[in-house]
C-alpha cells in the first residue's frame, strides 16, 4: 500500500508552496498582529479563493474543484508552513465538511458554492467552556426555530458570517446553522495567544436557526466532523513543524559561538534530531489519517486520534525547540519563532486538547480489542 502523494498531488503541493512563498511572507502575518483591528488577511483570503483551494474537496456540482481530500491535505500542509492568517480551517475543515456530511440538498446547494467562492467565512460553535461538549453539559437550546445560549471560545467567531451551532431541541442535541450577521446574535472578541486566529464569545437570543442533519444526531455529526478536521489540522501542524526544523537548522549552521557554528555542538544536534523524529512520527500518522479520510475507512476515528496527538506534540515541540536553538534572540519580536509557537498552541486546542484525543484514542483501541 502506497501512503505517499501521487505525482499530480505533489505538483499541486509544489505550486501551493510557490504561491504562498510569494503571497504570504511572514510580513503579512505580522501585519495582522500589528493591526489590532485586523483579524485576518482579507487580500490573502481572496487570493486563496481564486486559486480554488476553498473548494478543493467540494464536488464540482456545488462549485468546488472536486479534487478530493488528499489534495486538501497537501494544501493544508503548505498553509501550515506559512502560518497563513486566514480562517481556512474553520470554514473548510469544519463547516464545509459538516455540510457535505450531514446537510440536505438545499443546504449543500446554498452554502457550499459560497464557501468555494470565498463569499462567506464560517465557524463551528460547540464549546460552552472547559472540556468537550456532552449531552449533559449542553445548555444552548432551540425552540420553535429560535436558538438561545452562549458559545465560547469560537475560533474565527468574530469574523464569520455563518456558524454551525450545537444545541438541544426537545432535550436532544442537534446541529444548527445560524446567520451571525442576523438578529439575536452578539459577539465579544476574546484575547488569544495567536491573534491571527481570533476567538469570540457568541451569545444567541432567539436567533433564527436551521437544523443541519437529523434531529438528535448533533453529537454524532460533530464527532465525525472533528475526526475529519483533526486529520486536516494534522497536516497543517506537520507543515509548521517542518518549517520550525528548517529555521532551527539554518540558524544553527550560521550562528557562531566560541569559534564554531553551534550546529557542531552535540546539544544542538540532539535538539534537531529530536524534532526530526517527532516530525516523522507525526507525518506517518497524518498519512495514515489521510488514507482513512480519503477512503472513508472504518479506521478513521482511530487514525484521526493518532494523527491529532502526534501532530500536536510535534508542532509544539518543534516550535519550542526552535526558540531554544535561536537562544536569546529567539524570544524577540523581530524573529519569526514566536509566530510558529503561537500557532502551535492555537492548533493544539482548536479541536480539543491533546488529552481529550488521548482519551478518545484509548476508547477506540478498547472497542477494537473488545471486537
Amino acid at each position: 500500500m502506497n501512503f505517499d502523494f501521487s505525482d499530480d498531488q505533489k505538483f499541486l503541493k509544489g505550486e501551493a508552496r510557490k504561491f504562498l512563498d510569494a503571497n504570504c511572507p511572514t510580513a503579512r502575518v505580522r501585519g495582522v498582529l500589528d493591526d489590532e483591528g485586523k483579524a485576518y488577511d482579507a487580500a490573502l483570503w481572496k487570493a486563496v479563493a481564486e486559486q480554488g483551494w476553498l473548494g478543493a474537496a467540494i464536488p464540482e456540482e456545488y462549485g468546488g474543484l472536486g479534487l478530493g481530500h488528499l489534495e486538501l491535505c497537501a494544501i493544508a500542509e503548505e498553509l501550515g508552513r506559512v502560518v497563513a492568517p486566514i480562517p481556512f480551517a474553520s470554514t473548510v475543515y469544519f463547516v464545509a465538511e459538516a455540510v457535505m456530511l450531514a446537510g440536505n440538498e438545499e443546504q449543500k446547494s446554498w452554502l457550499l458554492p459560497k464557501i468555494a467562492a470565498g463569499e462567506v467565512i464560517c465557524c463551528m460553535a460547540t464549546s460552552e467552556g472547559p472540556g468537550p461538549a456532552t449531552e449533559a453539559s449542553l445548555k444552548t437550546t432551540v425552540k420553535d426555530g429560535k436558538i438561545s445560549g452562549v458559545k465560547l471560545p469560537v475560533t474565527d467567531g468574530d469574523i464569520a458570517n455563518i456558524a454551525l451551532v450545537l444545541a438541544k431541541e426537545n432535550g436532544k442535541p442537534g446541529l444548527y446553522s445560524v446567520d451571525l450577521d442576523g438578529e439575536g446574535v452578539t459577539r465579544e472578541v476574546l484575547q488569544t495567544l495567536d491573534p491571527t486566529r481570533d476567538a469570540a464569545k457568541l451569545t444567541f437570543k432567539d436567533a433564527p436557526a436551521i437544523r443541519v442533519g437529523d434531529a438528535g444526531a448533533g453529537l454524532e455529526i460533530v464527532e465525525q466532523v472533528f475526526d475529519r478536521a483533526a486529520i486536516l489540522l494534522a497536516f497543517e501542524q506537520c507543515g509548521g513543524a517542518d518549517r520550525c526544523l528548517e529555521m532551527a537548522k539554518a540558524y544553527a549552521l550560521e550562528r557562531y559561538a566560541f569559534g564554531r557554528v553551534i550546529a557542531s555542538y552535540q546539544a544542538i544536534k540532539h535538539k534537531l534530531a529530536d524534532i526530526y523524529v517527532k516530525n516523522e512520527l507525526a507525518r506517518s500518522n497524518a498519512y495514515y489519517g489521510a488514507w482513512a479520510l480519503n477512503t472513508d475507512a472504518p479506521e478513521m476515528p482511530l487514525a484521526a486520534s493518532a494523527a491529532r496527538i502526534a501532530a500536536s506534540e510535534a508542532f509544539w515541540f518543534a516550535a519550542k525547540e526552535n526558540i531554544q536553538t535561536h537562544g536569546g534572540i529567539g524570544f524577540t519580536w523581530e524573529m519569526d519563532c514566536h509566530l510558529y509557537y503561537r500557532r502551535s498552541r492555537q492548533l493544539g486546542l482548536v479541536a480539543g486538547a491533546p488529552r481529550v484525543w488521548k482519551e478518545r484514542l484509548v476508547s477506540h483501541l478498547e472497542r477494537r480489542n473488545a471486537a
